[in-house]
């Protein structure tokens, strides 16, 4: 059975979808321990309530981000993780951290990347005129909200979208597109050539919309 821990910062939407993916479907892993770095994260009581390991490792403690990334790393390896999932994890993480869990860390974003990376992602798609926003999922490296792409969901932006009404049908999104992402990571269902990230089933890697 492969090993998950799942870092988050809030309410962890993105972590729920994935424990009870792997409930439903059968995974041949298990969310070992749910992370944060912030005391009041909503999503630690649904993990506890699962029977999910939780632990806070609050940054603010910390006098360096080097600092933070040393505790939150030691954290992780008490877990022996075959796979660190970011999931709503609000803080950078440096590139000797990112380097530590190379090939096995993975995370999240709210654009179609390479477009968008940071935040405030909706608006940015809003105010450039964009006609289709989304999420993807992809390897983390020490650039910013860049990796080999895993997959990628893609919504309209519909006439009279603000930032919230394109933040919701995103997310519903990436509720369906995370946990396959993660599946198929502990199903040893990727590979990397070049940079670039094949399904070796041949299952799409793109979620066009309903």
């Amino acid at each position: 059975m492969k090993r998950i821990v799942i870092l988050i910062s809030g309410r962890g939407s993105n972590m729920r979808s994935i424990v009870e993916a792997c409930a439903v479907e059968r995974w041949p892993a298990r969310v070992v321990a749910v992370i944060s770095n912030r005391p009041g994260a909503g999503g630690l009581a649904f993990a506890a309530e699962h029977d999910i390991a939780t632990q806070v490792i609050d940054h603010k403690a910390f006098p360096t981000r080097e600092a933070f990334d040393a505790a939150l790393a030691q954290a992780i390896d008490v877990q022996t993780p075959d796979l660190v999932v970011l999931a709503g994890f609000m803080r950078i993480l440096g590139a000797a951290f990112v380097r530590r869990y190379e090939g096995r860390l993975l995370n999240i974003h709210p654009s179609l990347l390479p477009a968008f990376p940071g935040l405030h992602t909706h608006q940015r798609a809003i105010d450039a005129g964009c006609k289709l926003a989304g999420a993807t999922v992809h390897f983390v490296t020490p650039e910013l909200d860049h990796g080999p792409i895993v997959i990628q969901a893609v919504v309209p932006v519909l006439p009279g979208d603000d930032e919230d009404a394109l933040s919701s049908r995103v997310l519903a999104r990436e509720h369906l597109i995370y946990p396959l992402a993660v599946r198929w990571c502990v199903s040893d269902r990727l590979r990397v050539e070049q940079g670039i990230v094949r399904q070796v089933d041949g299952a799409s890697q793109l979620l066009l919309p309903a």
